[in-house]
């Protein structure tokens, strides 16, 4: 027989092939009955199309929803690939952070049309302590490249609020996210990169 020494419990030698045999957690299981509840979506017409037709992806949506604890459809709703990445979007966001903190509001500062214009996320804890975001100003979006973005410029307003509550989320209830990026982040991310100038020495020996 087999003695576990951190429990002093004694475990037989039939008990040990038995817990061999079976996946610890429950885990391939439970991924299986998600597998199946995922076929259904797929041939669905109401999820989003990008999720039509794609089990995989389906059963992925399902796994993340049964963690997070809210519907399938949800999630398919509000978690989309861009650039092969996949995002939250910054309703979805919102809407998680206000689900953890009931009063959690978005804050704008300055003055709307400047780059002092900004938002930040602020919310109350039960024993009445307040938490603030990181703010979010358009002088902060220039200045890291984001306004590359169309987004920036057609709806600014709503981006600063997006990107206030991811920087808020990321702070104070990653876990909501699940490490996944919020809109917009993708596109940011990908800052063009400033041209070298050419080597005056390079130059000089190829025209020689």
């Amino acid at each position: 027989m087999c003695v576990n020494k951190e429990t002093a419990l004694t475990i037989q030698p039939e008990q040990v092939t038995e817990i061999m045999a079976k996946p610890q957690g429950g885990f391939i299981e439970s991924f299986r009955e998600s597998y199946k509840l995922a076929s259904v979506f797929a041939k669905s017409s109401l999820v989003p199309q990008q999720y039509q037709g794609k089990t995989e992806d389906c059963a992925i949506a399902v796994d993340m929803a049964e963690r997070m604890g809210v519907t399938p459809l949800m999630v398919m709703q509000n978690l989309y690939v861009v650039k092969g990445k996949p995002s939250w979007s910054g309703q979805a966001c919102m809407s998680f952070i206000k689900a953890k903190y009931g009063d959690a509001m978005p804050i704008y500062t300055g003055e709307r049309g400047t780059d002092s214009r900004g938002c930040y996320v602020r919310a109350k804890l039960p024993d009445g302590e307040i938490i603030e975001g990181t703010e979010v100003t358009i002088a902060m979006a220039k200045a890291e490249g984001w306004m590359n973005n169309s987004k920036w410029k057609n709806m600014p307003e709503q981006m600063l609020a997006y990107r206030a509550a991811a920087f808020f989320a990321r702070v104070y209830c990653p876990e909501i996210l699940m490490g996944v990026q919020v809109e917009g982040e993708v596109e940011d991310s990908e800052r063009p990169q400033p041209q070298k100038a050419p080597d005056p020495f390079v130059i000089s020996n190829i025209e020689e």
